[in-house]
């Protein structure tokens, strides 16, 4: 057969999912059930994403390491008839029998400007013994991922750093996927100027429990230094003496450059909230440079004809279960139009 001269295009044998938060993980899940052939990939060496339980204390003479949980304090089942609510819902039931995750608690404390600590009940908060990565890592097993991957660029075909793709999802903040993304390609538009809250947040680890049992968390309103305390043994249900405390958005745009410097502001915060007698025995600070989104979208995700997608809590109500859902969604919709 003679030559036409045309290069032949390049196989296009998966689809490429960037970043191993829970909504990728999720959406992997969705086209990997739905027989579609995909890959995550992910920068970091492990999954979670925002959803991070690292092994804390660090160093010599620190004491015992075991996960704290740094990003996502606890997440919530809507039970909603939403799309995919139910299923989220499924999820954690057989999370909990599996012993995977635990409810924890209906009522945090609520402290207001004049000072006044008051309950507040609201929906079952869930925790997850093994921290709340754990819970990540158990959807992406059996998935092909790819840790220590890091992404330069997305572009039309689609092709993720040149490797042509039947679909790209771009699981991870706005500001992020902006920058692997810029015109011809349509998401380009969707993810541009698109605003988030930093947080810092610092885990605290003492000699032992020197605070109320009938603390669980504590949202810290009108305080200029923090927003949220955690009990991380609490919710872990290990009974650890381990806080974990979150900026406002204010202290940590003023120490994004090296979070470190945040620590003695909230740790005399802490003190003086909780009146504490003790400091901590060691710290820990995580800067989330992209904490929540301050506009959420009104839409699951996004999907467009250059079959580019972006996915993760900024969809929805930002929360684990929008984020959840938010991949499986996309998930689904991308196996019922793509074909690798």
């Amino acid at each position: 057969m003679a030559d036409s001269g045309r290069s032949a295009a390049p196989p296009r044998t998966d689809v490429l999912v960037v970043g191993a938060g829970i909504s990728g993980i999720a959406c992997a899940r969705a086209l990997d059930g739905a027989g579609v052939p995909v890959r995550v990939l992910e920068r970091a060496g492990h999954v979670g994403g925002r959803l991070a339980s690292p092994d804390l204390p660090r160093g010599e003479g620190a004491g015992p390491a075991r996960p704290v949980d740094l990003g996502a304090a606890y997440f919530t089942v809507s039970g909603s008839d939403e799309p995919g609510a139910a299923d989220f819902a499924a999820l954690v039931a057989e999370w909990d029998e599996r012993g995977l995750a635990a409810p924890w608690t209906d009522t945090l404390a609520a402290r207001d400007g004049g000072g006044t600590w008051e309950p507040k009940p609201g929906p079952q908060r869930w925790a997850a013994p093994g921290g709340l990565r754990s819970l990540v890592t158990d959807l992406a097993r059996g998935l092909r991922v790819e840790t220590h991957r890091t992404v330069a660029e997305v572009t039309p075909g689609p092709a993720v750093d040149g490797e042509a793709a039947c679909a790209v999802v771009l699981a991870m903040p706005e500001p992020q996927a902006a920058r692997l993304v810029g015109p011809p390609l349509r998401a380009a538009e969707v993810l541009a100027d698109q605003e988030w809250q930093p947080v810092i947040a610092v885990a605290l680890g003492y000699d032992e429990r020197r605070w109320s049992d009938d603390l669980t968390a504590a949202f810290v309103n009108d305080h200029p230094d923090l927003s949220l305390i955690a009990d991380d043994g609490a919710r872990r249900g290990d009974g650890a003496p381990v806080l974990v405390a979150h900026t406002t958005g204010e202290l940590a745009r003023r120490h994004l450059h090296d979070p470190e410097r945040a620590v003695p502001t909230v740790v005399d915060a802490v003190t003086a909230l909780l009146e504490l007698d003790r400091r901590p025995t060691w710290t820990h600070a995580h800067r989330w440079t992209y904490a929540s989104p301050a506009h959420p979208h009104d839409t699951p995700y996004h999907l467009d004809d250059d079959l580019l997608a972006v996915v993760g809590d900024a969809w929805g109500s930002p929360k684990v279960e929008t984020a959840w859902r938010s991949g499986t969604l996309l998930g689904r919709a991308l196996a019922a139009r793509v074909s690798c």
